[in-house]
């Protein structure tokens, strides 16, 4: 296969393969098979075009081949079902999705308040029947379009677990026969939080990339910002919805500053300012506002947002308020509590009070082994030792950091650090 093409099926998938297996398991009402068929037309996608070349709008060629197998699927599923008489209440259902046309019209007959295959896709998949972990680690396997290895890093966990999660939730899913479709209102908070979990960690692999040539994954982080605001939509008055919108939509107004021209990181402290999206933060800003009249206790998303409000505000790296961003800090630690929100306080610790008392706690991280497989443990650590003068230690701890990760982009920028 010629670099183009393959660089071709690589970019339209990562862009394409979550709308094209929510389309499908429309279709089939099963997303584990939605994603097999889905699986299928990529590989003949890359059967082909090799020889035939690439088609003017190969998104397109894959939605309608998806689509086309997947009326393959429901085809046969019915023909066995008549022959052997086990043809359920469901049938007319089933045979609704034969005709392309019909399953439009049904579609546009049921449309609900989200009206999104994907956002349907999330609360599907997120459904109670699976654990939280097993929820979060399908949808996004199925939506992110993440790999099992780079789901695996976002957790901390070996691969063959979450190999082994994802495959044991599309078994449970299909076992429970859990339809594909919006839950009813009253029963959507229950499913809420792993959503909106999986949202914020479809931003986040779009923010940072945990793997790749690319620091930066736009198209991702698009997504995430995309269904917030649909989300936020849905459910105008949910105070953690408020705050996911708002911590990615000031988050994403950094996105322009956190790369150079070549592609290189570009650090929060030493990123142009002017570079910030007015119009995103000024979006988060107003769902934060939206927040405080609805006189809600602050979740971990509200939180989090208003850690990133306080960078917005600043208008010069030096003008942050560290002591209010440590505050906040200590409250996410009390709603929230995680050895990576330990490391992000001491983070903030350190420009409060000096690297001696961040280091002081990031040591007591290390101690307790909870981040052995964190490259930014050692990273924090190598920018703290080597404020305090402790060159060779920061050297050190730099490598080790850039060993661990499996982003390109980011090895580069540590291997300076420790050159440095």
């Amino acid at each position: 296969m010629s670099l183009q093409i393959e660089r071709t099926v690589t970019a339209v998938w990562r862009l394409e393969s979550a709308k094209i297996i929510a389309h499908v398991a429309r279709i089939t009402r099963d997303v584990g098979v939605a994603e097999e068929l889905a699986q299928d037309t990529l590989l003949s996608a890359l059967q082909r075009w090799p020889s035939e070349g690439l088609p003017d709008k190969p998104a397109a060629w894959l939605m309608t081949a998806a689509k086309n197998r997947a009326l393959d699927h429901v085809r046969a599923e019915a023909l066995h079902a008549r022959k052997h008489e086990e043809l359920g209440a469901d049938l007319d259902a089933q045979q609704a999705h034969i005709v392309p046309d019909f399953v439009d019209g049904l579609d546009a007959a049921r449309a609900d308040d989200i009206g999104d295959d994907l956002l349907r896709l999330i609360f599907t998949a997120c459904h109670p029947v699976l654990s939280t972990e097993a929820r979060t680690a399908l949808t996004l396997r199925l939506l992110g379009g993440l790999t099992t290895a780079e789901i695996a890093r976002a957790y901390l966990a070996a691969e063959p677990t979450i190999a082994q999660r994802i495959v044991r939730a599309k078994k449970t899913l299909a076992a429970a026969r859990v339809p594909f479709e919006l839950p009813p209102a009253d029963q959507r908070s229950e499913r809420l939080a792993s959503v909106l979990e999986v949202i914020y960690l479809v931003f986040n692999e779009g923010y940072s990339a945990t793997a790749g040539e690319d620091w930066l994954r736009p198209a991702l982080c698009e997504e995430a910002l995309r269904l917030a605001r649909v989300l936020m939509g849905l459910m105008p008055d949910e105070a953690e919805v408020l705050g996911l919108n708002a911590l990615v939509e000031i988050q994403a107004s950094r996105l322009a500053a956190r790369t150079d021209r070549e592609g290189r990181p570009v650090l929060l402290m030493e990123q142009d300012r002017s570079r910030w999206d007015p119009l995103l933060i000024r979006r988060g800003l107003a769902a934060l506002q939206r927040i405080a009249e609805l006189r809600q206790a602050l979740g971990p998303y509200a939180l989090q947002a208003a850690i990133a409000a306080c960078h917005a505000r600043a208008v010069k790296a030096a003008d942050t308020d560290w002591d209010e961003i440590v505050a906040l800090y200590d409250a996410l630690c009390q709603v929230s509590p995680s050895p990576v929100v330990e490391l992000n306080r001491a983070v903030a610790v350190s420009m409060a009070e000096g690297p001696a008392a961040g280091l002081a706690l990031v040591d007591e991280l290390v101690a307790a082994g909870t981040l052995d497989r964190y490259h930014w443990l050692p990273s924090v650590r190598g920018d703290l030792l080597a404020k305090l003068g402790r060159e060779a230690e920061a050297r050190a701890e730099f490598e080790k950091a850039a060993a661990m990760t499996a982003n390109e982009r980011e090895r580069q920028l540590l291997l300076a650090r420790a050159r440095s």
